[in-house]
């Protein structure tokens, strides 16, 4: 079950990161870098563009998770992936009856929380209380 997780999260980053362009790391700046490595010493993180700010993926606790940093290395946002039933139960009403390929935590720089679902290959955002807030 883990093995599938991985490949469809993996798959599904394949589709995000056609929306964003990778970047090698020595074209981060060093705000960026430095603000990943003192949160995040030795870890290994590949690093792409998102608009204007840099986003590190890499692996936290075994999940799939990304930070998005502001040019002068800002935390703007930190998502993790988690299983579809993790969602919360006002998110899974929500969405009952419908496959949900990916599920992911979102946590913003000022703590609010939303959680992403992917059904039928489009991503849906929820706050806790399962009130959409994009899709």
């Amino acid at each position: 079950m883990k093995k599938l997780f991985g490949i469809l999260l993996l798959m599904g980053g394949m589709v995000i990161s056609s929306q964003a362009q990778k970047i090698s790391a020595a074209k981060i700046p060093v705000a960026v870098k430095s603000a990943f490595q003192k949160a995040h010493a030795s870890t290994s993180v590949k690093w792409e563009m998102e608009k204007s700010n840099y986003e590190a993926g890499f692996v936290l606790n075994g999940k799939e998770t990304s930070e998005v940093y502001s040019p002068v290395g800002a935390l703007l946002e930190t998502e993790i992936s988690i299983a579809a039933h993790e969602l919360p139960a006002p998110v899974l009403a929500k969405l009952k009856g419908k496959k949900i390929a990916e599920a992911a935590k979102i946590t913003k720089a000022d703590g609010s929380v939303c959680y992403e679902a992917e059904v039928k290959g489009k991503d849906f955002l929820f706050d806790a209380k399962g009130n959409l807030v994009k899709s």
